[in-house]
């Protein structure tokens, strides 16, 4: 049987680079993207199980670039079934303490790469699907969102207004493309301990964020990754236009 092979956005370290792991090792062939560090993002496809996994590197919030790398992705694997938009920017902008030339450029940056970046990504795929010899049947696209569109983003609105944009975009899109038989959804995860967040756990804080959960926990990239790879699968199909809450019952709706 023909191997899937997904494209992974923002995979070089922390969720990204468990999705693309949890992907190979469900048989996937897994290009793995980059913004700029292609040392990090060549080292994760050096642990990838499997083989003929690729290597893709692009701004996604940068005009012009979705294209590039849906072709560089397409070139490499030869199609792409699954495409995961993972990448993605974070900006803490208190409204009271942040200055306006500093407020707009935030908003900007950050509609440009949480949202923009993801619709001109799905345009290309979609495009790439409509015209390859099999068609689109059977494709998957999987946005990862935030917990932080339904909890609200206090510190970082415009993360959590551009997470909340992308949710929404995923619902739109799982009606226009379900004739397609594209399935369309999306993660929303809670707070992840990664290599990034790690030194927003120091001192009581680690312990705040553990009581978040009744599990009693902090998530790790592969809670994540495990959500993701499933949505990708083929039975996922009837769930599309879902929006996973993958908080560990941190934040209920």
């Amino acid at each position: 049987m023909t191997r899937r092979c997904a494209l992974v956005t923002g995979g070089s370290r922390g969720i990204g680079a468990a999705i693309a792991t949890e992907l190979a090792a469900t048989g996937h062939r897994v290009a793995v993207h980059c913004r700029a560090d292609s040392a990090a993002a060549k080292a994760v496809l050096d642990t990838l199980p499997g083989t003929g996994h690729a290597f893709v590197t692009g701004d996604v919030g940068a005009p012009g670039a979705a294209r590039e790398i849906i072709d560089s992705a397409v070139e490499q694997l030869g199609t792409v079934d699954v495409l995961v938009n993972n990448a993605g920017v974070h900006t803490e902008q208190p409204v009271a303490t942040t200055s306006y030339e500093d407020w707009r450029a935030d908003w900007r940056r950050l509609v440009d790469v949480n949202l923009l970046g993801p619709a001109d990504l799905i345009w290309h795929h979609v495009d790439h699907l409509r015209h390859r010899l099999q068609g689109p049947q059977g494709a998957r696209i999987v946005n990862v969102g935030s917990r932080g569109a339904y909890r609200g983003e206090p510190d970082a609105p415009a993360y959590g207004a551009t997470k909340a944009a992308l949710h929404a975009l995923t619902q739109s899109l799982a009606q226009s493309l379900g004739p397609l038989g594209i399935a369309v959804t999306a993660v929303a995860p809670g707070f992840v301990r990664t290599d990034l967040t790690e030194p927003m756990l120091v001192g009581p804080a680690e312990e705040d964020v553990r009581r978040q959960s009744p599990l009693g926990r902090i998530a790790v990239p592969s809670d994540v990754a495990a959500a993701v790879a499933w949505l990708s699968s083929v039975g996922a199909e009837w769930c599309s236009g879902t929006v996973i809450d993958v908080n560990g019952a941190s934040h209920l709706r």
